[in-house]
């Protein structure tokens, strides 16, 4: 049995530990409000604009551009990775890390495939393998976008990528991301982001194939079509960005609970050990007593 110090200083960690997260928690549940005001205000005015651009997607006929060009063979393909800049938030970085890697070796296995990372925890994991976005095109540096986000942020960044498509140094793009539902579920997504297709998102909150509604455009289609692409890509590239900050802070006040509460059924455990521990003490010093006065009187 341990003695009484080593388990009054296990005690007085674990204690401390069990603070630590329970403050973690409360902060986390501050921002995730905040994030989740966010996102909720965002999506629905985000998935309309998806809508209206896939079912005008399926009408363009002859009036294809250059987003919604499918090349005839994918060689280039960039992986845009959404994680967050701190951990100890359960598996959330690691769903989106585990993703990529099953895109890279299975989904485009044999294609040159470069990782744009949004977020240092996904960074780390990429940044030491041959995967890494390398180019002078999109900025790299992305991980403080997190610090301050905001849409004219994301824009620039968003027309760095569309450009990098337009000219054909990639052949297609995806989204990896954490989508939010609430603060103990997220969903990892992959999203097709160029070329533009038909709906296709993986997950439990995936999308059917967009129906094909006949519009009527005015003053023409191909305005219609040059302003509303780009302004859409660069909502569906904020939203994911969203998704991803309410997923984490979702994440970490459920990991953080979970650890709040494992630090007490810990504490528990050692406060009874502890006990018996000084039992064993007090019944030692006794016995010991007893014996030295029976061999004096002896």
């Amino acid at each position: 049995m341990a003695n009484l110090k080593e388990v009054r200083n296990r005690i007085v960690s674990v204690n401390s530990t069990s603070q630590i997260t329970s403050a973690m928690k409360m902060v986390s549940a501050a921002k995730l409000k905040r994030a989740t005001d966010a996102i909720t205000g965002m999506r629905p005015y985000a998935n309309k604009l998806k809508d209206i651009l896939d079912n005008v997607s399926a009408n363009l006929g002859d009036a294809t551009t250059v987003y919604s060009k499918v090349p005839a063979e994918i060689t280039n393909v960039l992986i845009v990775a959404i994680s967050s800049n701190r951990g100890l938030a359960g598996a959330f970085n690691s769903n989106v890390i585990k993703k990529t890697n099953q895109l890279i070796k299975n989904d485009f296995a044999g294609k040159k495939v470069s990782v744009l990372c949004i977020g240092k925890k996904v960074n780390d994991a990429f940044r030491r393998t041959d995967n890494i976005y390398k180019g002078e095109d999109i900025p790299t540096d992305l991980n403080s976008l997190f610090d301050n986000l905001a849409f004219d942020r994301v824009r620039e960044i968003g027309e760095a990528i569309m450009k990098t498509f337009k000219e054909g140094k990639f052949e297609k793009i995806v989204l990896v991301y954490n989508q939010f539902k609430n603060a103990a579920v997220q969903y990892t997504q992959v999203e097709d982001f160029l070329p533009l297709v038909a709906t296709k998102t993986e997950g439990p909150l995936k999308k059917e194939k967009a129906r094909s509604i006949d519009y009527i455009f005015s003053p023409s289609l191909e305005y219609i079509i040059g302003d509303l692409i780009p302004r859409t890509l660069k909502i569906q590239l904020f939203k994911a960005l969203l998704d991803s900050v309410a997923s984490e802070h979702g994440a970490r006040m459920t990991a953080m609970h979970k650890a709040t509460d494992n630090a007490k059924d810990m504490l528990k455990e050692l406060r009874l050990t502890y006990n018996k521990a000084r039992q064993a003490s007090i019944t030692k010093e006794i016995l010991e007593i007893v014996a030295g006065a029976e061999a004096l009187n002896g």
